[in-house]
């Protein structure tokens, strides 16, 4: 059997800036499951990763002999699984504009950028694929891909029972629910499409949940919580509120009422009370998001863009987000009136205040507790991955 790598195309990972700040691609979720997860269901093995240098202490590439280098990307259909399963020692498949999609190889690379000067033979392939090269990628697609990981995660199997007298449901046989959830007094409307209860969630008193829908392990829906479709709560989350077309990356909170829609959150974030983002201008023209390979606004093509939050920040009580705004990594923002369309990493402050540099050691003692609170390890690793998101934004 090939070793499976899942490589960062150079491009699509800044393009994909926040988020790969602190991951690979591959770690990106979108769905139920993350990139890597789907490759590893679809493969049925455990890849590991070509990426940045500073990231492979925690996310390390393991190369062998038999070498499967798959973009990390690309969202897994049967057809495309089927071509790479069947590559040979020095064959490749490509796109029909020369994009490397994946490289069966005896050798191995330290970045991704040499994958393309190693000897094969290039077969394009030219079916559709869904490929997360952009940041409104990940919600714009997540309803399919929720339909497509819940059809592949619960096929031949049986969900566990709702029991709770209390709560409705609509197209029941579209609802899985793993072992361990709890639901009380909710209403359920798979109707438009599935919804994925994980192992040991919560769905609380008042919440109305509309699919495609999931929710990942672990994670909490509060009281009255507004769930609506294509939206995916990852691992260990509490939310509430009005969330919509949105994606929790995991381990982060929303607790409270407020609006999030078209929207992605990363790990370790908190919004606080009455939190609302604005994911629709009033005069409906395109929304323009910041990019980190321009540093400045480009066009998404899209009306409806809300706001993508890099890990470890947080949000004050009643922060405002406008239409299309990126927030980096480690940021504090608060206070009153709209906030600017792009916050940079380790960021102190709000639209009502000048920002300052959030202190390295404070920003670190934050992540430390925040990680203390779920009772996992803040150690070396996760600590020098934010020292150098750090280093880089003093270095711009």
């Amino acid at each position: 059997m090939s070793n499976l790598i899942l490589f960062d195309d150079p491009a699509i990972r800044t393009a994909l800036l926040p988020f790969t700040f602190t991951r690979p691609v591959a770690g990106i979720r979108i769905g139920i499951q993350t990139l890597a997860d789907k490759w590893a269901d679809s493969l049925k093995q455990t890849p590991s990763f070509l990426t940045e240098s500073y990231l492979q202490a925690k996310f390390s590439q393991q190369p062998g002999h038999d070498n499967l280098y798959v973009n990390g990307a690309i969202c897994p259909t049967p057809a495309f699984i089927e071509q790479v399963s069947g590559l040979t020692v020095g064959n490749s498949l490509i796109t029909p504009t020369g994009s490397l999609l994946a490289l069966r190889t005896n050798q191995s690379a330290t970045q991704a950028s040499q994958l393309a000067d190693l000897p094969q033979h290039s077969t394009v392939f030219a079916e559709a694929l869904t490929i997360v090269r952009n940041l409104w990628d990940i919600f714009v697609n997540n309803g399919d891909q929720i339909r497509a990981d819940f059809a592949r995660l619960t096929a031949g199997r049986t969900s566990a029972p709702i029991t709770d007298p209390h709560t409705r449901c609509y197209a029941p046989e579209n609802i899985f629910v793993e072992p361990g959830a709890t639901i009380r007094a909710a209403v359920l409307n798979a109707e438009g499409g599935p919804i994925y209860i994980g192992q040991n969630a919560t769905i609380s008193e008042g919440t109305v949940m509309i699919g495609p829908f999931a929710l990942c392990e672990g994670s909490t829906v509060n009281w009255g919580g507004k769930m609506r479709s294509n939206t995916t709560i990852g691992p260990f989350c509490k939310v509430g509120g009005e969330v919509g077309n949105s994606i929790f990356l995991g381990y982060s909170n929303k607790a409270h009422d407020g609006f999030l829609g078209n929207s992605v959150i990363g790990e370790w974030c908190n919004l606080g009370a009455n939190v609302n983002n604005s994911n629709l201008k009033n005069d409906y023209t395109n929304v323009k998001l910041h990019s980190y390979a321009t540093n400045q606004l480009e066009d998404t093509g899209r009306i409806f863009c809300g706001l993508m939050m890099g890990d470890f920040t947080k949000a004050g009580i009643s922060t405002m987000f406008n239409t299309g705004t990126v927030v980096g990594v480690s940021v504090n923002v608060f206070g009153s009136g709209f906030q600017p369309k792009h916050i940079p990493s380790f960021s102190w402050g709000g639209a009502d205040s000048s920002f300052t540099t959030y202190r390295i050691e404070k920003a670190l003692q934050v992540a430390r507790e925040a990680f203390s609170r779920r009772d996992k390890p803040f150690d070396e690793v996760e600590e020098g991955i934010l020292r150098t998101v750090y280093s880089m934004m003093n270095d711009r």
